[in-house]
């Protein structure tokens, strides 16, 4: 019997490893292509079968995505646009979800529940129903073709301030009592006590966050007006949909976009791996 059921764990353990290699081959595949196929001329990226070893370095498929078909350098606007938009717009999703989840999560008041309930179920309403009315309203107030209206209208996350409260639920009440009885109020509780100590929630929410901004195409599509506040998702859309574009210059585009998103993630992974140092008093 014991050789049996060691027998099925190891098979067990051999398809977990089968289908994690798999899913890794899956994603890591069209990074690779993305990569070598910057580097390519058109010829090649649509040549069959793919060669994934690129027989030439394109260099200038980079100084074109750079310089644009146009000949107008508006990618490193492009860039700039994107990085103001996210970066505030993190900012400023991730204070609001805190602040809110963290008076949803440790102060008990009528209707709390309810409240909660109200803020998940927003998440069930798909952007794309509210976009046109949301649109209407920043053209009412005077926003369009603005940062202020790239940035504002999607500070607001149900997730964030669902993902913020989950965490803030298990906060050791015992500091915060610490914390009053040293003289601290409520907002020096949050702000140095309890903000602080939630730096492995914040990177993660701050990683999501980034990422879906810096992916958005729908609503800077509809916002923006004029080629100086393109954000990158639209300078790629446009590259790509223009007629003599080079295939190899529109990857080394999303390549140098990436940068950006990978340099963001990569320095936040040390507050992933101190996850286990949540609750450590600050000297």
């Amino acid at each position: 019997m014991r050789n049996v059921n060691r027998f099925f764990s190891i098979v067990i353990d051999t398809l977990i490893w089968l289908f994690l290699i798999g899913f890794a081959v899956f994603v890591i595949v069209p990074v690779i292509f993305m990569f070598t196929a910057s580097w390519m001329p058109s010829k090649d990226i649509m040549s069959i079968p793919y060669p994934w070893i690129p027989r030439t370095l394109q260099i200038q498929n980079f100084w074109q995505a750079i310089r644009g078909n146009d000949g107008k350098f508006l990618f490193a606007r492009s860039i700039l646009n994107s990085l103001i938009v996210a970066s505030l717009t993190t900012l400023g999703t991730v204070l609001l979800s805190a602040i809110t989840a963290f008076g949803l999560a440790k102060y008990k008041f009528r209707g709390r529940n309810l409240t909660f309930i109200l803020i998940l179920s927003t998440m069930m309403i798909p952007f794309e129903a509210i976009m046109i009315p949301l649109y209407l309203l920043v053209v009412n107030i005077g926003w369009q073709d603005t940062y202020v209206g790239l940035i504002i209208p999607l500070i607001a996350s149900a997730f964030g301030i669902f993902m913020m409260r989950q965490f803030f639920i298990t906060f050791p009440d015992e500091l915060m009592d610490s914390a009053r009885i040293d003289g601290a109020n409520e907002l020096m509780i949050f702000w140095k006590i309890a903000l602080p100590n939630s730096k492995p929630a914040i990177a993660a929410l701050s990683v999501l966050t980034f990422r879906a901004q810096w992916d958005n195409l729908i609503w800077p599509l509809l916002v923006v007006q004029s080629p100086e506040k393109k954000t990158i998702p639209l300078y790629i859309s446009q590259f790509a949909s223009e007629k003599y574009t080079n295939e190899g210059a529109l990857m080394a585009a999303a390549v140098l976009a990436s940068i950006p998103m990978l340099i963001i993630f990569l320095s936040m992974t040390k507050y992933f791996i101190t996850g286990a140092e949540l609750f450590t008093g600050r000297k």
